[in-house]
Protein backbone atom coordinates (compact mmCIF):
# COMPACT_ATOMS: atom_id res chain seq x y z
CA UNK A 1 0.00 0.00 0.00
CA UNK A 2 1.54 3.53 -1.11
CA UNK A 3 1.54 5.91 1.99
CA UNK A 4 -1.30 8.17 0.35
CA UNK A 5 -3.68 5.32 0.44
CA UNK A 6 -3.32 4.91 4.11
CA UNK A 7 -6.46 7.30 4.87
CA UNK A 8 -8.87 4.58 3.07
CA UNK A 9 -8.18 2.04 5.38
CA UNK A 10 -10.13 4.95 8.07
CA UNK A 11 -13.30 6.20 6.06
CA UNK A 12 -15.62 6.85 9.04
CA UNK A 13 -13.14 8.54 11.66
CA UNK A 14 -11.51 10.05 8.47
CA UNK A 15 -15.07 11.24 8.01
CA UNK A 16 -15.82 12.85 11.54
CA UNK A 17 -12.30 13.82 12.53
CA UNK A 18 -10.76 15.27 10.19
CA UNK A 19 -10.46 19.47 9.91
CA UNK A 20 -13.05 21.47 8.12
CA UNK A 21 -11.97 25.20 6.91
CA UNK A 22 -13.47 28.34 7.35
CA UNK A 23 -16.31 29.70 5.76
CA UNK A 24 -14.61 33.11 5.56
CA UNK A 25 -11.86 30.87 2.83
CA UNK A 26 -15.02 29.05 1.13
CA UNK A 27 -16.65 32.98 0.65
CA UNK A 28 -13.37 34.09 -0.75
CA UNK A 29 -12.77 31.51 -2.94
CA UNK A 30 -16.13 31.07 -4.36
CA UNK A 31 -16.38 34.89 -5.04
CA UNK A 32 -12.97 35.10 -6.97
CA UNK A 33 -13.45 31.93 -9.53
CA UNK A 34 -17.19 33.60 -9.79
CA UNK A 35 -18.36 29.82 -8.88
CA UNK A 36 -22.40 29.16 -9.62
CA UNK A 37 -24.24 26.51 -11.79
CA UNK A 38 -22.17 27.75 -15.24
CA UNK A 39 -19.22 26.80 -13.39
CA UNK A 40 -17.51 23.07 -13.99
CA UNK A 41 -15.01 22.52 -10.91
CA UNK A 42 -12.75 19.56 -10.13
CA UNK A 43 -11.65 18.60 -6.19
CA UNK A 44 -8.16 16.08 -6.38
CA UNK A 45 -8.88 13.57 -3.63
CA UNK A 46 -12.07 15.22 -1.53
CA UNK A 47 -11.27 12.32 1.40
CA UNK A 48 -14.92 11.99 2.78
CA UNK A 49 -15.91 15.98 1.75
CA UNK A 50 -13.94 17.77 4.07
CA UNK A 51 -14.40 20.52 1.44
CA UNK A 52 -17.08 19.19 -0.64
CA UNK A 53 -20.06 21.00 0.88
CA UNK A 54 -19.70 24.65 0.19
CA UNK A 55 -18.48 24.06 -3.39
CA UNK A 56 -20.98 21.74 -4.21
CA UNK A 57 -23.84 23.98 -2.78
CA UNK A 58 -22.93 26.64 -5.30
CA UNK A 59 -25.05 24.31 -8.05
CA UNK A 60 -21.38 24.62 -10.07
CA UNK A 61 -21.40 21.20 -11.86
CA UNK A 62 -18.84 19.59 -9.56
CA UNK A 63 -16.56 16.75 -10.35
CA UNK A 64 -13.58 14.37 -8.30
CA UNK A 65 -11.37 12.06 -8.27
CA UNK A 66 -10.47 10.35 -5.42
CA UNK A 67 -8.13 7.55 -5.19
CA UNK A 68 -9.50 5.49 -2.32
CA UNK A 69 -11.88 2.96 -2.53
CA UNK A 70 -13.65 3.13 0.87
CA UNK A 71 -13.50 7.40 1.02
CA UNK A 72 -15.20 6.89 -3.07
CA UNK A 73 -18.24 4.92 -1.43
CA UNK A 74 -18.31 7.49 1.70
CA UNK A 75 -18.29 10.34 -1.10
CA UNK A 76 -21.18 8.77 -2.89
CA UNK A 77 -22.94 7.69 0.08
CA UNK A 78 -23.05 11.52 1.17
CA UNK A 79 -23.60 13.37 -1.87
CA UNK A 80 -24.74 11.14 -4.61
CA UNK A 81 -28.28 12.58 -4.32
CA UNK A 82 -26.98 15.59 -5.61
CA UNK A 83 -27.27 16.50 -9.60
CA UNK A 84 -24.73 18.45 -9.63
CA UNK A 85 -22.59 15.77 -8.35
CA UNK A 86 -19.99 13.61 -10.25
CA UNK A 87 -17.09 11.02 -9.13
CA UNK A 88 -14.60 8.46 -10.31
CA UNK A 89 -12.43 6.44 -8.01
CA UNK A 90 -9.37 6.33 -9.93
CA UNK A 91 -5.55 8.17 -9.12
CA UNK A 92 -5.52 11.82 -10.36
CA UNK A 93 -2.01 11.16 -12.19
CA UNK A 94 -3.16 8.27 -14.75
CA UNK A 95 -6.83 9.35 -14.76
CA UNK A 96 -7.44 10.15 -18.52
CA UNK A 97 -9.63 13.17 -18.39
CA UNK A 98 -10.49 13.43 -22.43
CA UNK A 99 -11.65 16.44 -23.90
CA UNK A 100 -12.84 17.59 -20.24
CA UNK A 101 -11.94 21.09 -18.52
CA UNK A 102 -12.21 23.14 -15.90
CA UNK A 103 -13.01 26.44 -14.42
CA UNK A 104 -11.52 26.02 -11.15
CA UNK A 105 -9.52 23.24 -10.18
CA UNK A 106 -9.02 22.98 -6.01
CA UNK A 107 -7.37 20.62 -3.98
CA UNK A 108 -7.62 20.53 0.16
CA UNK A 109 -4.45 19.04 1.60
CA UNK A 110 -4.20 16.58 -1.31
CA UNK A 111 -1.68 18.10 -4.09
CA UNK A 112 1.22 18.14 -2.19
CA UNK A 113 0.92 14.01 -2.20
CA UNK A 114 1.18 14.48 -5.95
CA UNK A 115 5.03 14.54 -7.65
CA UNK A 116 5.27 18.90 -8.33
CA UNK A 117 5.90 18.77 -12.10
CA UNK A 118 2.54 16.47 -12.29
CA UNK A 119 0.80 18.64 -10.21
CA UNK A 120 1.21 21.40 -11.58
CA UNK A 121 1.83 20.20 -15.41
CA UNK A 122 -1.62 18.43 -15.19
CA UNK A 123 -3.97 20.91 -13.02
CA UNK A 124 -2.68 23.62 -15.66
CA UNK A 125 -3.72 21.34 -18.81
CA UNK A 126 -7.20 20.75 -17.09
CA UNK A 127 -8.32 24.43 -16.98
CA UNK A 128 -9.55 26.29 -19.15
CA UNK A 129 -8.09 29.49 -20.41
CA UNK A 130 -8.61 32.03 -16.94
CA UNK A 131 -9.20 28.92 -15.00
CA UNK A 132 -8.26 28.91 -11.04
CA UNK A 133 -6.05 26.40 -9.57
CA UNK A 134 -6.43 26.84 -5.52
CA UNK A 135 -4.64 24.89 -2.84
CA UNK A 136 -5.80 24.89 0.74
CA UNK A 137 -4.52 23.59 3.77
CA UNK A 138 -4.46 23.58 7.70
CA UNK A 139 -1.71 24.68 10.03
CA UNK A 140 -2.89 23.80 13.59
CA UNK A 141 -1.41 25.28 16.35
CA UNK A 142 -1.76 23.65 19.76
CA UNK A 143 1.15 24.48 21.69
CA UNK A 144 0.10 28.65 22.04
CA UNK A 145 -2.84 27.72 23.59
CA UNK A 146 -1.31 25.28 26.37
CA UNK A 147 2.32 25.13 26.32
CA UNK A 148 2.49 22.70 29.37
CA UNK A 149 0.48 20.17 27.56
CA UNK A 150 2.07 20.68 24.36
CA UNK A 151 5.68 19.78 25.86
CA UNK A 152 4.12 16.62 27.97
CA UNK A 153 2.64 15.25 24.54
CA UNK A 154 5.73 15.82 22.92
CA UNK A 155 7.36 13.71 25.42
CA UNK A 156 5.32 11.02 24.03
CA UNK A 157 6.45 11.55 20.73
CA UNK A 158 10.15 10.94 21.58
CA UNK A 159 9.19 7.71 23.73
CA UNK A 160 7.09 5.87 21.45
CA UNK A 161 6.58 7.75 17.68
CA UNK A 162 8.05 5.39 15.49
CA UNK A 163 5.82 4.70 12.46
CA UNK A 164 6.83 1.58 10.05
CA UNK A 165 6.94 4.36 7.35
CA UNK A 166 8.25 7.93 7.74
CA UNK A 167 6.70 10.88 6.63
CA UNK A 168 8.44 12.47 3.89
CA UNK A 169 5.80 15.45 2.67
CA UNK A 170 5.52 18.79 3.48
CA UNK A 171 8.08 19.61 0.72
CA UNK A 172 5.34 20.54 -2.40
CA UNK A 173 6.23 23.87 -3.16
CA UNK A 174 3.22 26.09 -3.25
CA UNK A 175 4.63 29.10 -4.52
CA UNK A 176 6.71 27.11 -7.75
CA UNK A 177 3.00 27.28 -9.46
CA UNK A 178 4.38 30.36 -11.62
CA UNK A 179 7.22 28.20 -13.23
CA UNK A 180 4.55 26.08 -14.91
CA UNK A 181 2.43 28.96 -16.69
CA UNK A 182 0.66 30.14 -13.97
CA UNK A 183 0.15 33.22 -12.91
CA UNK A 184 -1.29 36.04 -10.43
CA UNK A 185 -0.11 33.67 -7.16
CA UNK A 186 -1.23 35.04 -4.03
CA UNK A 187 -1.42 33.82 -0.68
CA UNK A 188 -4.36 34.25 1.60
CA UNK A 189 -4.61 33.14 5.24
CA UNK A 190 -8.22 32.56 7.29
CA UNK A 191 -8.45 31.51 11.20
CA UNK A 192 -10.18 29.09 13.63
CA UNK A 193 -10.46 27.32 16.71
CA UNK A 194 -11.09 23.95 17.78
CA UNK A 195 -11.09 22.32 21.27
CA UNK A 196 -10.69 18.39 21.76
CA UNK A 197 -11.62 15.78 24.66
CA UNK A 198 -9.33 13.08 25.63
CA UNK A 199 -11.23 10.87 23.27
CA UNK A 200 -11.47 13.19 20.09
CA UNK A 201 -7.85 13.96 20.16
CA UNK A 202 -7.27 10.66 20.38
CA UNK A 203 -9.65 9.65 17.59
CA UNK A 204 -7.89 13.16 15.60
CA UNK A 205 -4.15 11.67 15.82
CA UNK A 206 -5.48 8.68 14.76
CA UNK A 207 -6.68 9.88 11.23
CA UNK A 208 -2.78 10.58 10.62
CA UNK A 209 -1.16 9.11 8.18
CA UNK A 210 2.29 8.49 9.94
CA UNK A 211 0.46 7.68 12.78
CA UNK A 212 -2.11 5.11 11.83
CA UNK A 213 1.61 3.02 11.07
CA UNK A 214 3.11 2.86 14.28
CA UNK A 215 3.57 -0.58 15.01
CA UNK A 216 3.53 -2.78 18.57
CA UNK A 217 4.49 -2.37 21.12
CA UNK A 218 4.55 1.51 20.76
CA UNK A 219 1.03 1.98 19.07
CA UNK A 220 -0.98 1.51 22.80
CA UNK A 221 1.22 2.83 24.75
CA UNK A 222 1.42 6.05 22.89
CA UNK A 223 -2.39 6.64 21.96
CA UNK A 224 -3.05 5.84 25.82
CA UNK A 225 -0.63 8.28 26.93
CA UNK A 226 -2.23 10.76 24.66
CA UNK A 227 -5.51 10.20 26.28
CA UNK A 228 -4.46 10.08 29.94
CA UNK A 229 -2.21 13.56 29.77
CA UNK A 230 -5.06 15.51 28.17
CA UNK A 231 -7.00 13.84 31.03
CA UNK A 232 -4.71 14.99 33.64
CA UNK A 233 -3.51 18.65 32.01
CA UNK A 234 -7.21 20.78 32.30
CA UNK A 235 -9.09 17.45 30.43
CA UNK A 236 -8.91 19.08 26.56
CA UNK A 237 -6.89 20.44 23.65
CA UNK A 238 -7.25 23.72 21.85
CA UNK A 239 -6.03 24.39 18.22
CA UNK A 240 -5.60 28.03 17.01
CA UNK A 241 -5.90 26.84 13.27
CA UNK A 242 -4.54 29.15 10.24
CA UNK A 243 -6.02 28.11 6.82
CA UNK A 244 -3.90 28.78 4.45
CA UNK A 245 -5.02 29.55 0.80
CA UNK A 246 -3.06 29.74 -2.57
CA UNK A 247 -4.65 30.76 -5.79
CA UNK A 248 -3.24 31.14 -9.08
CA UNK A 249 -5.03 31.45 -12.69
CA UNK A 250 -4.17 29.98 -16.37
CA UNK A 251 -3.66 32.92 -18.37
CA UNK A 252 -6.46 33.87 -20.76
CA UNK A 253 -4.30 34.00 -24.22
Amino acid sequence: MEFREIFDTIPEQFDKFRPRYSRELFDYLIGYAKLGPDKTVLELGPGTGQATDPILETGCDYHAVELGGHLFAKMVEKYGRFPNFHIVNDDFITHDFGEQRFDLVYSAATIQWIPEDVAFSKTFSLLKPGGVLAMMLTKADYKTPNEELYQKIQNLYDLYFKPDIPYAQGRFQYDKAPSYGFVDFTKHEFYGRREMDPDEYVAFCGTHCDHIVIPEPYKTPFFEGLRNTVAENGGKVVFEDTYVLYLTKKPLG
